[in-house]
């Protein structure tokens, strides 16, 4: 049965080329995007069907679940990857105001769009839901000199993210019938970093790609990177 896979975040980036690897391996990718014109040219280049989703809105994740439910009926992934970087000001600058806004973004949306994909991924056989967070997030990597998480001073942005991955632990712990995984891209050159990232787009893709394949045995509750998996 091919897999339906709905990814968040997908008109550029890391979502862009998770969804175009998909798509050639068979999936039926939804892409979902914020931006309506952006979306819609991203899915027609791949050959998507577009779905417009903010996902930081209740209103517009809801809606996008009831078009997935009105056309395709089911989920067997859903890909949390829409996320920002916030405004990079210096820990002093920092406000509450931007702080909030960078964990609705990254770490609430996930909470948000879970719960309205639910009934979706239950209409699945093996649904599966894949949390991209960061290496950001690791208190193990960003404590090691030989990391280049060691050497990134952004609060809110790595705060979230290791949000992100302790949401995915506990969904995984709360859901005994939807794997939950979390998976860190590395640092690739995207437009979240104004492609300062030293691995390519591809490649900052392939454990995502590797969590929406694998087989449903492999496991739930767990955090990879391209190499395997990665400490806390």
């Amino acid at each position: 049965m091919t897999k339906t896979t709905f990814i968040t975040g997908a008109n550029k980036g890391l979502g862009f080329e998770t969804a175009r690897r998909l798509t050639e391996l068979g999936h039926t990718v939804l892409l979902g995007a914020r931006d309506a014109e952006r979306g819609r040219a991203a899915a027609a280049e791949l050959g998507a069907r577009f779905i417009q989703i903010d996902v930081t809105d209740d209103a517009s994740v809801a809606a996008a679940a009831a078009d997935v439910a009105a056309h395709e009926g089911r989920v067997d992934v859903l890909i949390n990857n829409a996320g920002i970087t916030g405004s990079l000001v210096s820990a002093e600058e920092l406000t509450g105001v931007e702080a909030a806004l960078v964990f609705n973004t990254n770490a609430a949306s996930v909470v948000r769009v879970a719960t309205a994909f639910l009934p979706l991924l239950r209409a699945s056989q093996a649904p599966a839901v894949v949390n991209v967070t960061s290496g950001l997030g690791s208190v193990t990597l960003t404590q090691d000199p030989d990391r280049v998480e060691s050497q990134v001073i952004a609060p809110a942005y790595a705060a979230s993210k290791a949000a992100v991955t302790m949401l995915t632990m506990q969904y995984a712990k709360a859901f005994g019938d939807i794997r939950f995984n979390a998976v860190d891209p590395g640092y690739t050159a995207t437009d979240l970093n104004g492609h300062t990232g030293t691995q390519t787009v591809t490649e900052g893709t392939d454990a995502i790609v590797t969590l929406a394949i694998e087989d449903p045995s492999a496991g739930t509750g767990r955090i990879i990177d391209r190499y395997g998996p990665i400490a806390w």
